[in-house]
């Protein structure tokens, strides 16, 4: 049986401005199974169409050591059919009626997502909790999904400029855990050694209702969804989740340093990372109001100066999280990056100076006032556009109740932002963004003579 647990919020129009005093909320309604399963709804009749997420509590830092990319591989996965819905089963209920369908694997978890009319969410319930209940579990399908991800590490990293380093080299040089450090594309060697028994296990650990949150935003109403949830969802079994690793990590002590060459490039590039607290620390939003101060665009106090002013870098992009995520889907250590093409003839260590020059700035004076309220207002109409969506408004709702065990904080983030004062980023800064927890990259052309 089903316990309701929380009804709160007051349904308001999203397109209502966001004032000082008042954001706009909208209507949660949350509730668990015995089994553990937690189901939140978030009822709007905006338009005849529903957004749904499904997210596991697992991601790269839980894969199994030795399988790099295994997280992902299994998110490939689920996509391969069950027993009972064959593969394109899921593909043809949801795309038939115009929706579409995802998934994505990110550190702290995996998260599937659909949108259509109203009418295709009872069935695409059922076809959730079909693939949660079993899958198809062959030989063939796993050998090719192997051969899936490895073109995608071959497109996304091996042969195109600047790959990923700005994720996963980065992120090996600044962490010093291997859950926090390791490739979550993962190396074809640990992708080849994956077994159909171990994408068993790991089925078995993972995905199972205790470890799940299915959110559903749209035309519907909550008691009718909670009635499928219970009757597809309900009878199965709860698992034995691995309790998860310590993979909690301070600043660093030391500015870390790379350099690296690459034979797609025609113009060097830099990458640099700080590393950034879990979101249990009372630094957490101030230094995301700072990411997007440094790097919003060509607002971003970096990209004015150099590459409007300086004129030493092409373009500064990045953020807190980037490019996995921001502050709202992280549940543990992570770095604020910045990456740029430099113009031949600087140099990289120029341009980190010039870099941590700003950021210093930062740390000793603060923001200027009316920057920052700026800043913050960008960030509330940013995320009020992106949850307009139903499909991103689940998937939200989903996320923050799975990593911070409240999808309340997805109402409560805007009044977090704006709360969030001049003497606190420069707190935050001065205790996160030094040299001393700097690590950087410096990747450059395989051919041609650059400066060192």
């Amino acid at each position: 049986m089903i316990r309701r647990l929380l009804l709160a919020g007051l349904l308001l129009s999203l397109s209502a401005p966001a004032t000082a005093t008042r954001n706009p909320e909208f209507q949660i309604v949350r509730y668990r199974l015995d089994n553990g399963l937690t189901l939140v709804v978030a009822p709007d009749p905006g338009s005849p169409t529903f957004g749904l997420s499904v997210v596991y509590g697992v991601g790269f830092r839980l894969e199994p050591k030795g399988r790099t990319g295994f997280a992902h591989l299994f998110e490939h996965m689920m996509f391969e059919g069950t027993p009972t819905a064959p593969k394109g089963t899921f593909d043809r209920v949801v795309e038939g009626g115009g929706g579409m369908l995802n998934g994505s694997t990110r550190y702290d978890y995996t998260n599937y997502v659909s949108t259509a009319p109203v009418a295709a969410l009872e069935p695409v319930l059922w076809l959730e909790a079909d693939r949660m209940r079993h899958l198809d579990f062959s030989p063939e399908n796993l050998e090719n999904q192997k051969a899936v991800v490895k073109e995608e590490i071959r497109v996304n990293v091996k042969n195109r400029p600047y790959g990923l380093f700005f994720w996963t080299d980065l992120a090996a040089l600044a962490f010093d855990k291997w859950e926090n450090a390791h490739d979550g594309y993962g190396s074809f060697e640990d992708l080849d050694r994956a077994t159909i028994e171990e994408v068993k296990r790991f089925h078995a650990r993972y995905y199972v209702p205790n470890n799940a949150v299915v959110a559903v935003a749209g035309d519907v109403d909550p008691e009718r969804v909670r009635r499928w949830v219970e009757e597809y969802f309900g009878d199965i079994p709860p698992g034995r989740v691995p309790p998860p690793p310590d993979f909690s990590e301070g600043p660093n002590h030391g500015e870390r340093f790379e350099r690296q060459t690459d034979p797609h490039a025609t113009v060097p590039a830099l990458a640099a990372g700080w590393k950034m607290p879990g979101p249990d620390s009372p630094h957490y939003f101030p230094l995301a109001v700072a990411a997007v101060l440094l790097l919003d665009g060509e607002a971003g106090l970096l990209h004015q100066k150099l590459v409007k002013e300086e004129k030493s870098m092409l373009e500064v992009i990045g953020g807190f999280n980037w490019p996995l995520g921001d502050a709202l889907t992280n549940a543990g250590p992570s770095l604020l990056v910045a990456f740029g093409r430099y113009k031949p003839g600087k140099t990289a260590r120029d341009n980190v100076d010039m870099m941590q020059a700003v950021i210093d700035r930062l740390a000793t004076e603060g923001p200027d006032p009316k920057r920052l309220e700026a800043v913050k207002t960008k960030m509330k109409a940013d995320f009020y556009k992106t949850i307009a969506r139903f499909i991103e408004r689940a998937d939200r709702l989903a996320v923050a109740e799975r990593l911070w065990g409240d999808a309340g904080w997805v109402n409560r983030y805007p009044q977090r932002i704006e709360a969030v004062t001049p003497a606190q980023v420069r707190a935050a800064a001065a205790l996160y963004l030094g040299r001393e927890n700097l690590s950087w990259i410096d990747r450059r052309p395989a051919h041609g003579v650059e400066k060192p």
